[in-house]
């Protein structure tokens, strides 16, 4: 594990914007299963999947890994979204389930630009005590590290976060939760929802979306030698069509996902007035 990475191998570096929840008890799959996105009833233990909880308009709130632990234990691996208040959240639907939601202590996320020792697509290894899931894509090996608390690397959180929007995996400030639904987050790269699964809140608008054929918009991707922010309106000429979800920066400038009309080809548009040079997405994160 990351302990016994050779002195050579890239170092864990903290990801403090980072959390854990862990759903346990014997009504942990059942709860999971009702309210995410996903199909978490296919998931194995051992594995690990990318999943969503919707509001019931079908607006994403939070995207996340799902880690199937044991038959009763799921941790949600929670990028941006304070942990404790999505836990407040899901304890609003426990009701008379068997379940407990809570924020696991002395339990913090890694990063490395590495690949896992055993850890391999969504099959997650614990065998050290700490946790190690694949993050490796098209960009290169990474590993998450969910365990003891590891260093500080401004300059390695960047790059994570860069790595991630490259990727097509959304990374929703405050201010762009519940604004956008999976379809428009290009969600399916990821296999992060299900339309074959049953009830959960959100389902029926994602539903109607991919069979009726109605999503006309999703993420692509972009440079700008200019800092920009989550919000900004993507402009062609003198219009708007589109708005920046989430943002990395690079120095003075920014890699950002942006909610665009799905065929624009991407040329011609700025924000800000500053150009913007549009870039593939990369595969290979999907689980």
């Amino acid at each position: 594990m990351a302990d016994n990475l050779s002195r050579t191998s890239p170092p864990v570096f903290a990801l403090p914007d980072h959390a854990v929840v862990a759903l346990e008890g014997p009504d942990a799959m059942a709860f999971a299963h009702a309210q995410f996105a996903n199909d978490v009833a296919s998931l194995a233990p051992g594995h690990w999947q990318w999943n969503a909880w919707l509001t019931p308009k079908g607006r994403v709130m939070a995207v996340f890994a799902l880690v199937r632990r044991a038959d009763d234990l799921l941790w949600l691996v929670l990028p941006d979204h304070p942990a404790e208040a999505l836990a407040d959240a899901l304890r609003r639907f426990v009701f008379r389930r068997k379940l407990k939601i809570a924020v696991p202590e002395g339990i913090a996320v890694g990063g490395a630009f590495a690949a896992p020792e055993r850890a391999l697509g969504a099959a997650f290894d614990g065998e050290s005590g700490a946790l190690e899931l694949d993050l490796g894509g098209d960009g290169g090996p990474r590993t998450w590290r969910i365990g003891p608390a590891a260093a500080e690397d401004p300059v390695a959180q960047a790059a994570w976060r860069i790595a991630d929007l490259r990727h097509g995996l959304p990374r929703l400030s405050a201010s762009q939760r519940e604004q956008w639904t999976p379809q428009q987050l290009a969600l399916d790269r990821l296999s992060a929802y299900s339309v074959k699964k049953g009830c959960y809140p959100g389902q029926e608008i994602v539903a109607r979306t991919h069979f009726l054929g109605k999503a006309k918009r999703s993420l692509h991707c972009f440079v700008t030698a200019h800092r920009m922010d989550e919000g900004m309106p993507v402009r062609e000429g003198e219009r708007d069509i589109g708005e920046v979800a989430c943002v990395a920066h690079d120095g003075e400038g920014s890699v950002l996902l942006a909610v665009m009309p799905l065929e624009h080809p991407g040329t011609g548009l700025t924000v800000e007035g500053h150009p913007l040079v549009r870039q593939p997405l990369l595969d290979g994160l999907r689980r």
